[in-house]
């Protein structure tokens, strides 16, 4: 398919600085700056960077008659923090470039920020932190805004607080027609919903009014440990979640928990990893104790104290991998031990599988999904990701992967949908297993949209329809997941 017409169009409304076509030093850099080299491997005719709303709704204006009569196709980039190949970049495509659309703009009044779409979390923070508040946003500095208010996203206070998606007060968004309209519960509520986990699918959101609310420094970091203790953190993970589920301690609401089992080649060993926050400020809260007393650790790689939240994103865009092959892949199930440690033994099976890949990373993290946080998933107009506090608590199960070569790709992710296949029927055997699959974290191999539910599924079909009835962004925007087969 031949870009030049499209390409050709653009340069008549837009300045050169905002066109980068392939090859030139820019579009190098550009290209080069995904969060996985898995995108970056993809080589657009040309990157396109829109300055302002307008730019975007000129945008669509000028290239849709060209992606309606199959001459043209584009993707969309907010950071480029999702590594699913073509989710934001798209081969001898357009890709469009928010990272100019800027702006951290805070309402003391409504307590509403608005954050432009190329945004970075961290400067997000950096502003709430000055006025002592906080959001849900990511748990990484490095994050962008798009890739998790358009498909759930957890936060250092989503136990509290819900999902990211279920904090955005209203999205502006370009629509298929090229205008600017306005969502939330009280406009267009159905394209709200829909925006709600729906990802690329309805339009090009150019910026995001979301809810803020006080939040002076908190506790929390991460810690290292042996293997042999991860047994131990499974069981204390699970009876956590049920305690807050059976209303034991509400201390538990004001908890953020990972726990990871990786085996990283830079140590050549496999080792145990917690990332735990209470999001008050006291020193020690008991309700995290058995998370940071795990022993043995290993000495002098202990972080946790009293912290901010730019202070916390800032330490987790620390630990992220950058110019390497990166993916991800992820299941659910219910919080159940037996379940949880059978994971750990499928994991540890498949981990010989690609040991021995250059730089390899091989990771198992267990996130969890209070019925708190469940709760809040039908509230303020809802989202379309299926989920309900009806089959919490609920355990999100990520395969992540780091690697350095090229000719490994294939064992790797192999390995991964190997490894989730298998956790999956485990939980079928065992009455444990949840349909859900976060889209932030999905894989090629999986089909979050479908995890949704069919009424879900249906309800984004029918709103798709209309406010997109040429399917634009269905057959013009192929890359991430979409409605249609």
């Amino acid at each position: 398919m031949s870009e030049n017409s499209a390409i050709d169009a653009l340069k008549i409304e837009f300045s050169p600085d905002q066109l980068h076509l392939h090859g030139t030093d820019h579009f190098n850099k550009l290209n080069g700056s995904y969060l996985s080299l898995l995108e970056s491997d993809i080589k657009p005719a040309a990157v396109f960077q829109p300055k302002t709303a307008e730019d975007v709704c000129t945008f669509i204006h000028t290239i849709k008659s060209f992606v309606v009569s199959d001459k043209a196709v584009f993707a969309v980039r907010s950071a480029g923090q999702q590594p699913l190949p073509g989710c934001a970049n798209i081969e001898g495509g357009i890709t469009c470039d928010l990272s100019l659309l800027k702006g951290v703009d805070l309402d003391l009044d409504t307590g509403i920020v608005s954050i432009g779409a190329g945004e970075r979390w961290g400067a997000v923070y950096d502003e709430l932190c000055k006025h002592g508040l906080g959001i849900t946003g990511s748990r990484s500095a490095k994050g962008g805004i798009g890739g998790l208010a358009l498909t759930g996203g957890l936060s250092f206070f989503s136990t509290r607080e819900g999902l990211i998606c279920d904090n955005v007060d209203a999205y502006d968004v370009v629509i298929a027609s090229g205008q600017i309209v306005k969502c939330s519960s009280d406009e267009n509520p159905d394209l709200y919903k829909c925006l709600r986990g729906g990802g690329n699918n309805f339009g090009i959101v150019t910026r995001y009014h979301m809810r803020t609310f006080r939040q002076g420094p908190f506790w929390g970091g991460s810690l290292l440990y042996h293997p042999p203790s991860f047994p131990g953190q499974i069981e204390a993970l699970v009876k956590h979640l049920k305690e807050e589920d059976a209303g034991v301690d509400n201390d538990t609401k004001e908890t953020h928990l990972m726990i990871s089992l990786f085996y990283a080649a830079q140590f050549g060993a496999t080792l145990g990893l917690n990332q735990v926050y209470y999001t008050r400020d006291v020193e020690h809260p008991t309700v995290l104790e058995p998370f940071v007393s795990v022993q043995p650790q290993l000495e002098g790689l202990n972080s946790v104290g009293r912290i901010n939240l730019a202070e916390a994103a800032r330490e987790q865009a620390s630990m992220a991998a950058e110019g390497l092959r990166v993916a991800y892949a992820n299941t659910t199930v219910k919080a159940d031990v037996a379940t949880l440690q059978r994971a750990v033994e499928l994991f540890n099976s498949r981990l010989e599988d690609v040991r021995e890949c250059e730089g390899i990373l091989f990771s198992l993290t267990f996130q969890p999904y209070p019925v708190s946080l469940l709760e809040k998933c039908g509230a303020t107009g809802g989202n379309v990701t299926g989920l309900t506090p009806d089959d919490g608590p609920l355990v999100s199960v990520l395969v992540l992967m780091n690697w350095n070569d090229k000719q490994d790709d294939d064992i790797i992710l192999a390995a991964a949908k190997n490894l989730l296949e298998a956790i999956d029927e485990d939980a079928t055997t065992k009455g444990q297993a949840v349909p859900y699959k976060y889209m932030n974290y999905a894989a090629s191999f999986q089909d979050p949209i479908r995890s949704y539910g069919d009424e879900n599924k249906t309800f984004m079909l029918s709103v798709s329809k209309k406010y997109d009835p040429e399917g634009l962004f269905q057959n013009g925007v192929p890359g991430g997941f979409k409605l249609f087969p």
